[in-house]
């Protein structure tokens, strides 16, 4: 995977990761505080509807009971709304506190204050009817005996019984002592005012004697428990419906801490995941800056290990290469420096001795002396030149003058060139060429030739043989210089190039030139797009082959001058 899709992926990881867990927390604790809030909203409702029930049930009346829907109201901070199952409103906290009555909330209660009939604590059959009788007549006593004590603001006490009914009396003890005359002549009347007639209480054992037609046990209980129902209806507290809250209200804020610690906590999850991440991602890159910190103080042999096929990979392969050429370079610049101290330490250690001596008096100067001084100048100025051709050709800046060239021509005038120097050494110098024409720089072609022709003379014996070959090929050109000399021994072939190179240690500077000509002969053919190569045995020969590329189609044939 390249660079680029490892930090896109990061990135792309990174945001997923931290949107889907942000999202995540926060609908958590949204919906936690939601649902807590349903239950405290239901819980508040189950409050609410036990302690209405509870004041219905004590007090036999819905009268008074708007002090309690306040202190509810209080202790809810929700809007109380109380109506009856005939649709009177019984109390509401927005009318209590002179406000618009606002839409009914969605949490309603079904408040029912009336007993239910326990027929497990009545006698059994025949007694049973007789039992809720009796029951219907108590409560409707009690009930409006509760209701008349509400009415009066005397405490009301309800204590349970095993039917189900409860038993109403005053609660002196919470009464106020300092009027108890007054009290208990209240009481006394309320059991007075809360005595019926026997008629209704004949009309109750009616009801109820019409269920003993029923033969069923089951049906019998229900009707015996709707009779006790029904005759009750009329004095019981009216069965109501609360209602919680508003509609429209603004919903209960979210808490912002929980949520803030959230995001927080998976920002900081987000925030080390990266830079975990990155780190793993931008380790080749750190490795990278420090070794080409170490390169910029002069260290060039260290290198970066080079992993995968991303962008990052080739920039660590790219990064060695540099730091292999730039250590070639160094290398070549040193043994440069090294050679060319060498080749001129000996010429120059002539001169300065000649020159010390004629000084002296030691030597008496002739035309023979100036002569050698001479030849010795001549051989500082040919390596410098030389060595100004190299770095010229090795930095670019070489002149060329490209014409088209017939190489069967350039190799002829070549011949012509070194043939007094061939029969002179006994060699045969031969041309064995084709017409082929290239584009390039005569002179630096004639330059390359005559530095190979030279060497091969040199390294030919009398009697031997040095052929100039030219032929071609569909696309490129090839130039050979053969000889029956010396050779090269295997393992030196491939130091030919190099800088003052020589296939025989043993040849001074007079005889074996200045060991540049190679090394420029080869640059100036990579120059001209071609490649040189060399193949050589021991004691058989050697063969320089140059391979230079065809031109275009059309260009003139410019004859070449002498090399």
């Amino acid at each position: 995977m390249s660079f680029r899709l490892r930090v896109l992926w990061l990135v792309i990881l990174v945001a997923v990761s931290a949107t889907a867990a942000t999202a995540w927390l926060t609908l958590r604790q949204a919906s936690q505080q939601i649902n807590d809030s349903a239950t405290t909203d239901r819980a508040q409702l189950d409050q609410v509807v036990g302690r209405l029930r509870t004041y219905g049930s004590q007090h036999g009346t819905w009268e008074g009971v708007p002090d309690l829907v306040q202190a509810l109201r209080a202790q809810t901070g929700q809007r109380i709304h109380l109506v009856a199952d005939t649709g009177d409103v019984i109390v509401d906290t927005d009318t209590q506190e002179n406000r618009t009555a606002r839409p009914l909330g969605t949490m309603v209660g079904f408040v029912d204050p009336r007993p239910v009939l326990n027929l497990a604590a009545l006698p059994a059959e025949p007694a049973r009817e007789k039992g809720v009788v009796l029951a219907i007549a108590a409560y409707r006593t009690g009930v409006l005996f509760a209701a008349c004590l509400t009415r009066e603001s005397v405490p009301v006490v309800a204590s349970p019984t095993s039917t189900g009914v409860p038993q109403f009396d005053a609660d002196l003890g919470a009464a106020d002592v300092r009027d108890r005359q007054g009290v208990d002549e209240i009481v006394d009347g309320c059991r007075d005012a809360a005595a019926e007639p026997d008629r209704d209480r004949a009309a109750g054992a009616d009801r109820v004697q019409d269920c003993g037609a029923l033969t069923a046990v089951e049906p019998l209980d229900s009707c015996l428990a709707q009779a006790f129902t029904n005759q009750i209806s009329d004095v019981a507290p009216i069965p109501a419906r609360v209602y919680l809250g508003a509609r429209g209200d603004p919903a209960s804020a979210l808490a912002a801490g929980p949520l803030l610690a959230a995001a927080a906590g998976v920002a900081t999850v987000a925030v080390i995941g990266t830079v975990l991440l990155s780190r793993r991602v931008l380790r080749p890159i750190d490795t990278l800056t420090t070794a080409a910190q170490r390169l910029g103080r002069g260290d060039l042999a260290g290198r970066v290990p080079v992993r995968g096929n991303d962008e990052l990979a080739e920039l660590a392969r790219s990064f060695n290469r540099m730091a292999d050429s730039l250590q070639r370079g160094e290398e070549r610049q040193r043994r440069l420096v090294a050679d060319v101290a060498h080749e001129l330490r000996t010429p120059l250690a002539n001169l300065r001795g000649y020159l010390e001596a004629l000084s002296d008096g030691v030597i008496t100067p002739d035309q023979e002396l100036y002569a050698s001084l001479l030849e010795e100048a001549v051989l500082q100025q040919r390596i410098v030149d030389d060595l100004q051709d190299l770095a010229l050709a090795e930095a670019g800046n070489l002149a060329y003058h490209r014409v088209t060239v017939d190489l069967a021509e350039l190799l002829e005038t070549c011949r012509t060139a070194h043939h007094a120097r061939a029969e002179s050494a006994g060699v045969s110098l031969r041309v064995a060429a084709e017409p082929v024409a290239v584009h390039a720089d005569p002179d630096r072609l004639r330059q390359v030739v005559g530095n190979l022709v030279t060497n091969a003379l040199r390294a030919t014996a009398a009697g031997g043989s040095v052929r100039l070959v030219a032929s071609r090929t569909d696309t490129q050109a090839i130039v050979q210089v053969v000889d029956t000399g010396s050779g090269i021994a295997a393992d030196a072939l491939p130091h030919v190039f190099d800088r003052f190179w020589r296939a025989d240690a043993a040849r001074g500077r007079r005889t074996g030139g200045s060991g540049l000509g190679l090394a420029i002969a080869r640059q100036i053919v990579t120059d001209h797009q071609g490649t040189i190569t060399v193949a050589s045995e021991a004691g058989v020969g050697t063969t320089f082959t140059i391979t230079l590329p065809l031109p275009t189609k059309g260009r003139l044939v410019t004859p070449a001058s002498v090399c």
